[in-house]
C-alpha cells in the first residue's frame, strides 16, 4: 500500500507541476519590467496545501520555472524556481502550526501563510531583478505593484481551489487532512 501511495503522490506532482506552468502561461500580462503577471500562484499555493514540503515545494518551484522556460523568459529561471518553491514550503508547513485550535485557526493559519508566500514573491522579483538582472532597487520597483496582484488574485483564486477541494476527501489521500471539513 505504502508503493501505491508514494507512486500516486509521485504521479500528482507532475500533475501539479505541468498544472503549474499551464496556468502560468495561460493569462500572460506583461509586466512593466521584464516579467509577467500570471495565475500560476493558485497552483503554487495549491500545491503546497496539497503535497507537503517536499512533493509541493518541487511542484510549485519547477512548474513555475518550466514556464519560465517555454515562455522565453530565461533569466527568471532560477528566481522563479527558488522564490515558487519556497512560497510553497511556506504554505505546506504554516497552517499546521494552527490545526491543534480547531479549524477556525486552521483558516487564519491558510491565510496568514497565504499572505506570507505572495510577500515573499513580491520582494523575492524585486530583489532578483535590482540585483541579479541587474536594474537597480529603484528600477525594480516599477515590478512590485503588478506582483502585488498578482499575490492578491493567486492566494484568492489559491484559497478557492482550497475551499472547493477540502469537500472531497483528497486532502486524506494525500495526508494532509487538516484541511477536510468536519
Amino acid at each position: 500500500m505504502k508503493n501505491h501511495n508514494q507512486l500516486f503522490k509521485i504521479t500528482t506532482t507532475a500533475v501539479m507541476i505541468a498544472l503549474t506552468c499551464v496556468l502560468t502561461m495561460a493569462v500572460r500580462i506583461p509586466s512593466p519590467t521584464k516579467g509577467y503577471l500570471n495565475l500560476g500562484d493558485c497552483a503554487v499555493l495549491f500545491s503546497g496545501w496539497l503535497l507537503g514540503p517536499i512533493y509541493g515545494t518541487l511542484a510549485g518551484g519547477v512548474g513555475s520555472a518550466l514556464a519560465d522556460l517555454l515562455a522565453g523568459y530565461p533569466i527568471y529561471i532560477p528566481g522563479t524556481l527558488i522564490i515558487k518553491a519556497a512560497m510553497a514550503l511556506i504554505v505546506s508547513l504554516v497552517p499546521f502550526h494552527f490545526l491543534k485550535s480547531g479549524k477556525t485557526h486552521l483558516r487564519a493559519g491558510v491565510i496568514i501563510s497565504s499572505v506570507t508566500a505572495e510577500l515573499l514573491m513580491v520582494t523575492g522579483y524585486w530583489f532578483y531583478e535590482a540585483v541579479v538582472i541587474g536594474e537597480g532597487f529603484v528600477a525594480a520597483f516599477a515590478g512590485v505593484s503588478g506582483n502585488i496582484v498578482q499575490g492578491i488574485v493567486g492566494a484568492a483564486g489559491a484559497y478557492f481551489l482550497l475551499e472547493a477541494f477540502s469537500h472531497t476527501g483528497i486532502f486524506k489521500i494525500y495526508g494532509s487532512g487538516g484541511f477536510v471539513k468536519g
